[in-house]
């Protein structure tokens, strides 16, 4: 296609103006795009950084409370929220053979923006509901790895619906989120027995 042709094929609008009218678009674009890279779902910790190393205060070589969690960016329709916290270097990073659950938190509700350290003890937003970890219990189990330097997965969803579930385990939860997650954020923490 020649020049000719393609403004013809264009209606007879000039170069110039396409020119014009391709900027506009561009810009536009930016500005959707921007928008929703602003309203993206975050988690962060003033413990830790993301990649970064959790302090034995937060594991079983500490206090083995829950680490401090602040978010921002959950969208309008969410209903609920939901934490998870998994290990997925079990037993061993170098020979991973298991997913470590250590802390399943669901049905927050979704105008809440953190959780303090040692919430999972106490001071959980009302209608916040703790599911069941591998530790065979309901509320926070810290890190405590065997061997080497795990990664600390801490999962945040929001989601459509509230969970209508009790007791549940992460798998339960997961089933029960598909199809009605409209966020989601990850903060990942490394711990390796004898840091401090």
């Amino acid at each position: 296609m020649n020049r000719r042709e393609f403004i013809t094929l264009l209606g007879g609008v000039s170069p110039l103006r396409n020119s014009r009218l391709a900027v506009i678009l561009f810009a536009t674009a930016l500005i959707i795009l921007w928008g929703n890279a602003a309203m993206a779902m975050t988690l962060k910790s003033p413990a830790f950084q993301q990649n970064g190393h959790i302090p034995s205060k937060y594991t079983c070589e500490g206090e083995d409370v829950s680490p401090p969690l602040a978010w921002e960016g959950a969208p309008d329709g969410a209903k609920s929220l939901v934490l998870i916290i998994d290990d997925p270097d079990a037993p061993d990073p170098k020979a991973p053979k298991m997913v470590w659950v250590h802390w399943v938190v669901y049905n927050m509700p979704p105008d809440t923006k953190s959780l303090p350290e040692n919430a999972g003890k106490a001071r959980l937003p009302q209608g916040t509901l703790l599911g069941l970890n591998d530790f065979k219990k309901t509320g926070y189990g810290g890190p405590c790895p065997p061997i080497g330097r795990h990664r600390y997965f801490h999962k945040l969803y929001a989601l459509d619906i509230t969970l209508d579930l009790r007791d549940a385990t992460k798998s339960q939860i997961e089933r029960a989120m598909r199809g009605h997650v409209l966020a989601d954020a990850e903060l990942i923490g490394t711990y390796q027995k004898g840091d401090r």
